[in-house]
């Protein structure tokens, strides 16, 4: 690879290249990524003093802590893919991939629309972005790198997605009914005008999606250099078979609408109940409402059950590292916060007493950031281990007079720096890539390499503007 890089391609060109070819040569699979995290886990709890025995337990236990939201994920990947192959959705995007003229347009294109999209529901981010890239690949003509375009549909994921409508830790806070007790004794109610929607927020996530696209532009190799969805064996760019035609009396409901209007009545129902009783916003973001309205969407839109059946068989096979990687997390996660050392204090509270102890005012935010961002790599969590995380940030945070809800946009910002290198959230999009996370990371750790440094100095810089505000009581 390295002997294809041309002197005359720009630096930034030169160092995704390099960083790619590295990726490919020496990045595991992602199984093996998420094995090795486990085995460097449980290392670290035993040296801390914890016994063989509450290790292996936690092994056990954590193997299956994620079976919930391992089928969650898996039906992410398979609602989005229904939803986006629908007749009607699937022109959208057919559209949509005409507007590039250029590789390298076309996969800055793919990164605003992934960040954007991201805003509104990371899910949907990583399938449509996905889909978008599978049609922009089928285009003649256009010489778009493969693995550069996937790389920039991932940049949601990346960036900003938690700095939007997609974050958990900003929806727990601004819904007292859904805190823990205790944290709500700390934090008080903080809505979205203290958390997403300050000023300082906006800002911060408008300068990373200008960069995140402005470097996907500069590091996208030019026609030369690009590798496209040809050179890999496994992407997925089939066509869309034409629909089926009933050949036996027992297909007759297959082939019908009527099992579609019945069911859609009754999911439409629940659904049109669960918006008009909560934000749209806070239904929108459980997980289980927004497989359902996928789900039900892409029924509707595929008009007979044969169509959507059909589609669910064609996404299914990219759940697969889905399936077989997340018991790994959860044990990972298990082990960090459930297994107690000699002095019966667990790996995660060690590593936030060691950020927190080095905190000052003026520091908090790049150290909180720093710590968020370590600790998510372990442990990813989308936004879920704000409520393991929180009680303990939150409590410094008012020790030293810190904005509070700044402090949760700490978090969220830095929640996504990891996202960049650690495989766990390309899965689904990798599955509708038919691509390897060696094949993209190389381009998001480019991506990584310049937001760190850019996210922790506007974590500190925004939060110098910011004064601190007592927890208001629900």
């Amino acid at each position: 690879m390295s002997a294809d890089i041309a002197t005359s391609d720009p630096w930034t060109v030169r160092a995704a290249l390099r960083c790619a070819a590295w990726a490919e040569r020496w990045f595991p699979d992602a199984w093996v990524f998420a094995a090795l995290g486990v085995v460097l886990v449980a290392a670290a709890a035993l040296a801390t003093g914890a016994s063989p025995k509450a290790t292996v337990e936690a092994f056990g236990s954590g193997f299956w802590s994620l079976i919930p939201f391992t089928m969650q994920m898996a039906f992410v990947v398979i609602g989005g893919y229904v939803l986006a192959s629908a007749p009607p959705v699937a022109r959208m995007i057919e559209r949509l991939a005409r507007w590039p003229r250029s590789g390298r347009g076309a996969v800055t294109f793919v990164a605003l629309a992934s960040m954007l999209t991201s805003l509104l529901s990371w899910g949907f981010s990583l399938v449509f972005s996905g889909l978008l890239v599978r049609a922009l690949a089928k285009r003649t003509g256009l010489a778009m790198d493969y693995r550069a375009a996937g790389a920039a549909a991932y940049l949601g994921l990346g960036s900003v997605w938690a700095m939007g409508l997609s974050s958990s830790a900003a929806q727990l806070q601004a819904n007292p009914a859904s805190m823990p007790p205790g944290l709500l004794e700390i934090t008080g109610v903080l809505p979205f005008t203290q958390t997403i929607f300050l000023w300082q927020s906006l800002a911060l996530t408008a300068v990373l999606i200008a960069v995140s696209a402005a470097l996907a532009w500069w590091t996208a190799p030019g026609a030369a250099q690009a590798r496209t969805a040809a050179d890999f064996a496994d992407a997925r760019l089939e066509a869309q078979a034409p629909p089926a035609s009933r050949t036996r009396p027992g297909e007759w409901l297959e082939f019908s609408p009527l099992l579609t209007v019945l069911l859609s009545l009754l999911a439409f129902g629940w659904l049109g109940y669960r918006f008009a009783s909560a934000p749209w916003a806070q239904v929108i973001a459980d997980l289980n409402t927004y497989n359902l309205l996928f789900l039900s969407l892409g029924l509707l839109l595929h008009g007979r059950p044969r169509g959507f059946l059909d589609a669910v068989n064609r996404a299914v096979p990219g759940t697969a590292g889905v399936l077989v990687q997340f018991p790994l997390y959860g044990v990972i996660a298990t082990v960090l916060t459930q297994v107690p050392g000699a002095d019966g204090q667990t790996l995660a509270h060690r590593l936030s007493e060691l950020f927190v102890r080095v905190a000052t005012q003026d520091s908090f935010a790049p150290v909180i950031g720093a710590y968020s961002a370590v600790l998510g790599f372990f442990v990813p969590s989308g936004g879920g281990k704000w409520i393991i995380e929180a009680p303990y940030v939150m409590e410094a945070a008012n020790a030293l007079r810190v904005h509070l809800g700044w402090t949760v946009q700490i978090y969220n910002a830095a929640e996504a720096l990891p996202n960049l290198i650690n495989p766990f959230w390309m899965l689904p999009l990798l599955g509708v890539l038919g691509l390897k996370a060696r094949d993209i990371v190389g381009f998001t750790f480019v991506q990584f390499v310049v937001h760190v440094p850019l996210v922790l100095l506007m974590l500190w810089l925004f939060g110098l503007t910011l004064d601190y505000v007592p927890p208001v009581a629900p």
